[in-house]
């Protein structure tokens, strides 16, 4: 049941040369470093690790048991696009950023070329750990350079449908299989007075996540310069399908992540939800009135009969620039994303589906959830995994990307603009932003 997705390693070793080029980087020098010292430390260690997965402290006590000379503290924040990134980067420039990070795969880029990394691959055990993992996840956290490791996978995000069951059955409403059958869903919801989706205008990774699954990408190199397509065909045929939505009030506006999009799915009011496998802990916990009421399906198709997916999230636990203690972060960081018990508590506070080649076939992913109505909902997202397209690169600034684009969603919600519009805006911006760091961008 490996899940194969993201990013091509050639592309990634494009980003270190590049990003290299743009800023200076004292990586060979710095503890933890290729080449350089990754020993134990002396007596007993704190290390500190932030990270928002829900009941990850689970996990992390594990470990504080069996290490009693190596503790790890917890601290908890927002999703890293909906704050925590912000925050590692305020505490890289103040110098006081914790020890390890929860960083998903398409914000990687951004810490290397910032240079808020660790090159733990000196550290025992991390270079020959790259077996364990799913071939993508471990060229993600490489970026194609030689003697470096900059993270430790932790999970996938492959995407599928969560649909209210009890509903659609209800209203006699067919599960949608295509794009088309979807919309024609939408407009029969409304009528029962519900909404089929909630638009996000912040999840930009997410909209990514379905121009990947239509076969776009966003960003291509040729290892000489970027090329960037957020205007690109797929991307432009992505949003005027979900500009029609919300022009035609078949979508809810509520801002993703609140109390009021909680409310809106803990009841029946919202009727889906494309998202990633890590969602499932989300409906689970945001909207517990629904247990038992919810299913998933596969992405519907632009095609019928096609099976694309497409990618949303999946993460990383980094070493951050500047920890005292590279050596007991890194073996902390290993152990957490490999070990069964730890695996097994994440998937049961938060639903993650892990990195590792053998975390799959851990029994707790083979298993029905009582949320879901018992489904084996992992089978699901397995299958998705498999059809997402291994050739997508992530760029360099993805978090600006995400920002900008998403000034321009939320215009597209109040109805100054339109989502094609934010892709154009976000086009520029992205380009001036390379430009400014001294990336090549192809004209």
């Amino acid at each position: 049941m490996a899940i194969t997705t993201v990013a091509r390693a050639g592309a990634m070793a494009a980003l270190a040369a590049l990003a290299l080029t743009a800023c200076s980087t004292g990586g060979t020098d710095a503890p933890g470093a290729a080449g350089g010292d990754c020993a134990p430390s002396d007596g007993p260690v704190e290390l500190t690790f932030t990270s928002w997965l829900p009941g990850i402290d689970e996990a992390v006590a594990i470990w504080n048991d069996e290490n009693p000379d190596v503790q790890v503290t917890v601290q908890t924040g927002p999703n890293g696009n909906g704050g925590t990134y912000q925050n590692f980067f305020n505490q890289l420039e103040a110098g006081n950023a914790p020890d390890l990070g929860q960083i998903e795969f398409d914000a990687l880029p951004n810490f290397r070329v910032q240079d808020g990394l660790e090159n733990i691959a000196a550290c025992e055990g991390i270079v020959e750990a790259e077996s364990q993992f799913v071939d993508w996840t471990w060229s993600q956290v490489t970026f194609g350079e030689e003697d470096a490791v900059y993270a430790i996978p932790q999970d996938t995000g492959p995407m599928a449908l969560f649909y209210r069951a009890d509903l659609f059955e209800a209203a006699g409403i067919e599960i949608p299989e295509t794009w088309e059958d979807y919309r024609a869903a939408a407009a029969q919801i409304r009528e029962e007075g519900g909404y089929i989706n909630n638009f996000s205008q912040s999840d930009i990774n997410a909209f990514a996540g379905l121009v990947w699954q239509t076969g776009g990408e966003w960003f291509t190199n040729d290892g000489d310069a970027w090329e960037v397509s957020l205007t690109g065909d797929e991307s432009l045929q992505v949003a005027e399908y979900w500009q029609g939505m919300i022009e035609d009030d078949l979508v809810a506006k509520y801002p993703p992540w609140t109390d009021e999009w909680n409310a809106a799915y803990n009841s029946s009011e919202i009727w889906t939800w494309l998202s990633a496998v890590w969602g499932a802990n989300t409906i689970l916990s945001g909207a517990p009135d629904t247990a038992g009421n919810w299913a998933v399906a596969p992405m519907p198709q632009w095609e019928a009969g096609e099976s694309a997916a497409g990618n949303w999230g999946g993460s990383t636990t980094a070493v951050l620039k500047g920890s005292d203690h590279p050596y007991e972060a890194a073996q902390f960081a290993l152990w957490l994303n490999t070990d069964a018990d730890a695996l097994t508590a994440m998937n049961r506070t938060a639903q993650i589906y892990p990195a590792t080649v053998e975390g799959a076939d851990l029994p707790v992913f083979s298993e029905g959830v009582e949320f879901y109505g018992g489904q084996k909902i992992y089978e699901v997202f397995a299958a998705a995994g498999a059809e997402v397209d291994p050739d997508f690169t992530w760029g360099p600034t993805m978090t600006q990307v995400y920002n900008d684009v998403a000034d321009g969603f939320s215009g597209a919600l109040s109805g100054s603009g339109t989502l094609m519009d934010a892709l154009e805006s976000g086009q520029a911006s992205t380009i001036s932003a390379l430009e400014a760091a001294s990336i090549p961008v192809k004209e």
